[in-house]
């Protein structure tokens, strides 16, 4: 069973940063586009962020552009994504998912049934 572990959520005040992390194995790490979702106390899930394999191109959802930042290190099989200026609206459980077998250099992904593997989620939680 293949596993994506996210790590880095927690409380924090808005107007604050915070650091996710999702690593993966690195078999399915290497071939696949990566992507950021949240989902929100009664609200459906969504895309947050998604990046290339190659790393050239990447995603953001409007509710985060200039605030978020998603990169990738392919050497340490590891994806963060850097939130910066959070408020009260970005808390939600955070997934990292594996879109596998992407094109290098295609642009990623942005719907949630194109990936394949999902981590179990991180909480962010930001306080007014």
């Amino acid at each position: 069973q293949v596993q994506l572990v996210e790590s880095g959520g927690g409380l924090v005040q808005a107007g604050g940063s915070l650091r996710l992390s999702c690593t993966a194995p690195g078999r399915i790490f290497s071939r696949s586009s990566m992507a950021w979702f949240r989902q929100a106390p009664g609200k459906d899930r969504e895309i947050v962020a998604s990046i290339s394999r190659s790393v050239r191109n990447t995603w953001y959802a409007d509710s985060v552009k200039g605030r978020f930042t998603i990169s990738r290190d392919n050497a340490k099989n590891a994806m963060i994504l850097q939130m910066n200026s959070l408020n009260t609206e970005d808390t939600a459980v955070y997934y990292c998912a594996a879109d596998v077998n992407a094109i290098l250099t295609a642009p990623p992904h942005t719907r949630d049934s194109e990936f394949d593997y999902w981590g179990h989620g991180t909480q962010v939680t930001v306080s007014s």
